[in-house]
């Protein structure tokens, strides 16, 4: 259909028109349905049937189809050609991929994302980027693209400068020694927070300023004489006090909800207490981090400290997470280079000086991106510009992909924008944003007291309510229980971190969800838990009926397709490739969780219409176990491309 589509089809056009081939939701009218003739015609303004005749007689499926037919206003109904749906199921019995072809033009991609900053464990708000990531990343690389994952580390910052602070004035050193990155962890969150209290003090002011300015407001359009007006006056009248209530409310709850926080700090004596003592915390910790940044002994020294442990504490979540990365490199690695960076900025005019800072000023952005500031301190975009450059000089990459949550949207138009002109042009550069993991209550997931959820402890209790559920499991199993201690350990540790990477990647990257154990741990519905018990079921099969797979695929046993079941699995099976070509179209690892879960789908019919050991004849039993080892190879493929492993028992 592409080929068909480049001969009559504007070339901006032909991609999103080939998209609309999609698979029929119907048997009846065939196995795919395309559906663009209609627009295609009204873009030609041209009969869609007539475009539709044109586009099939251009079509050239080489025996793969029989004939299309064209219905309705411009449907183009096609349906496989059960031969070749056979042949090529029969080719993908021999073959290790499942008879996916690698791309004829391998791309060179760098993928950046996870990134946590080092000083802090890593928490719920990291599993999106990191699975997100890791899928794609395994995806690309499976279909034929060269592909660096690259983890970006925050290790240089201002957080360090508030660890650093907070060991200097504030450490328990039996805990430190004890449990190195807990103490740390616990000194970053007192410093934050005696910070976010002065904060929130000069912040009261300018929010008392801004209520009454919009009680005002209210009150001024409460005194205009509405019985002056005519129709759409007044119209326009109830609008703006319905904004400006609005806008005074919004304003109100804000003043309300700081003021109990600082009302609930100073409440705690011993903090208070702490704070006074700290008044000035603010402008100690950025003199900390500008001491670090500019080599001071001592502050450097406690940063080598302070990174083997916090290290270590995020490699320990990498490995029970199943995601390693070709590259790791911290923002201390490009702080040597970033004087060279804003210097060639300067150079080529594409920075100025603007009140004292360093700044580009591009086209369509109100605000400068600001790559030097006045005290001469750099920021995270320089930091990302000589991130760019170093991969562009280290990998020449065609694409560099940014996974990365929408809240930093806008930070990536400014810094692909400058990127274009400065460094790579021609690169796609894409900002492969995400929503926010929720809670219950619709805002951001957060424990009862209000801290982000740590990961580590996110996965202990996956893990926790996992194990129940194989041990509730086996005390029911009519054959006794089949597993020992060890195992039912594996299985709820695969099957509760396979929960949530799962859930995650179901969703369209770009939606918010709501966190649920019950939800991500439920053996029906598009779950790991489903999909990894669907992939032990068929394998069951072999155990049960005690064949021996390798021979199997061995035997020159055949594949025949009788019953609509076989057929429909069948089809489902060879839709692999195109599962993983949606994938990679706009980065959207949820495209092939959808495709496994048709898939699945498809066997359990296939399972309830068609017996396989208990068949009729060897030749239908052998058929039909070939369908079943091939679904699951496909499932433990797919899931593996999205970095879930299988059990073989659950």
């Amino acid at each position: 259909m592409l080929v068909a589509l480049r001969e009559i089809a504007p070339e901006a056009e032909v991609a999103p028109l080939a998209e609309m081939v999609t698979t029929a939701q119907d048997a009846r009218f065939g196995d795919y349905q395309a559906n663009c003739a209609m627009p295609l015609g009204k873009l030609l303004k041209r009969p869609p049937r007539d475009v539709a005749a044109e586009l099939v007689a251009k079509l050239d499926t080489q025996g793969m189809c029989h004939p299309a037919e064209i219905a309705g206003p411009g449907f183009i109904n096609l349906k496989l050609n059960d031969a070749w749906l056979t042949a090529q199921l029969q080719a993908a019995v021999a073959d290790p991929r499942l008879t996916v072809t690698p791309v004829e033009q391998p791309r060179t991609y760098v993928i950046d994302y996870s990134a946590p900053n080092v000083a802090k464990p890593m928490h719920v708000g990291h599993i999106r980027s990191t699975v997100i990531g890791d899928a794609l990343y395994r995806v690309l690389k499976f279909i034929g693209h060269r592909v660096i994952s690259d983890n970006h580390l925050g290790d240089w910052g201002t957080q360090f400068g508030m660890i650093i602070y907070g060991y200097k004035h504030f450490r328990d050193e039996s805990a430190y020694q004890d449990k190195p990155v807990d103490e740390l962890s616990r000194l970053y969150r007192l410093v934050h927070r005696i910070i976010a209290y002065y904060e929130g003090r000069d912040e009261l002011p300018i929010l008392e300023t801004k209520v009454a300015a919009a009680k005002e407001a209210c009150e001024k359009l409460d005194r205009v004489a509405s019985d002056k007006l005519d129709k759409d006056a007044l119209k326009k009248l109830d609008k703006d006090k319905k904004r400006a209530q609005d806008n005074a409310a919004s304003v109100a709850g804000e003043w309300n909800a700081l003021q109990s926080k600082l009302a609930a700090e100073e409440a705690d004596a011993a903090f208070i207490d702490l704070a006074r003592k700290h008044a000035t915390i603010q402008t100690a910790v950025l003199t900390e981090t500008a001491k670090l940044h500019a080599g001071d002994a001592e502050n450097h020294r406690l940063w080598q400290e302070f990174m083997p442990p916090c290290l270590s504490a995020i490699e320990e979540v990498y490995r029970r997470l199943g995601v390693t990365f070709d590259v790791t490199l911290g923002e201390s690695f490009y702080h040597p280079r970033l004087a060279e960076v804003v210097d060639d900025l300067a150079k080529r005019g594409l920075a100025r000086e603007s009140d004292g800072a360093l700044c580009v000023f591009l086209e369509k952005f109100a605000a400068p991106m600001i790559v030097r500031k006045k005290d001469g301190a750099f920021l995270y975009a320089t930091t990302d510009l000589a991130t760019i450059r170093y991969r562009m000089q280290t990998w020449q990459p065609d694409a560099i992909l940014y996974v990365v949550d929408h809240r930093q949207s806008f930070h990536f138009e400014q810094l692909f924008a400058l990127a274009q002109i400065w460094d790579c042009a021609g690169v796609e550069l894409r900002h492969i944003s995400f929503g926010t993991v929720l809670g219950k209550d619709g805002k951001p997931y957060k424990t009862r007291s209000g801290d982000t959820v740590g990961l580590t402890g996110l996965l202990d209790e996956a893990v926790s309510r996992a194990r129940k559920i194989v041990d509730d499991a086996e005390k029911g199993a009519p054959r006794g229980q089949e597993l020992n201690h060890e195992a039912r350990a594996h299985i709820a540790e695969v099957v509760g971190i396979s929960a949530i990477k799962y859930a995650d990647l179901t969703h369209d990257r770009n939606s918010d969800y709501e966190f649920s154990y019950d939800k991500m741990l439920a053996m029906y519905g598009n779950t790991a838990t489903y999909m990894q018990y669907a992939y032990a079921r068929v394998r069951s099969i072999f155990r049960r009926g005690e064949i021996d797979v390798d021979a199997l695929r061995q035997s020159g046993a055949k594949l025949v397709l009788v019953e609509p079941a076989e057929r429909a699995l069948a089809r489902q099976l060879l839709r692999l490739e195109e599962a993983l070509e949606q994938t990679v179209a706009d980065y959207r690892p949820n495209m092939l969780t959808a495709y496994l879960f048709d898939l699945a789908d498809a066997y359990s019919t296939f399972f309830e219409q068609c017996p396989v050991l208990k068949a009729d004849s060897p030749t239908t039993r052998d058929s039909r176990l070939l369908l079943c080892d091939l679904t699951a190879r496909t499932i433990r493929q797919g899931l593996e491309l999205l970095g879930i492993p299988v059990v073989e028992q659950m």
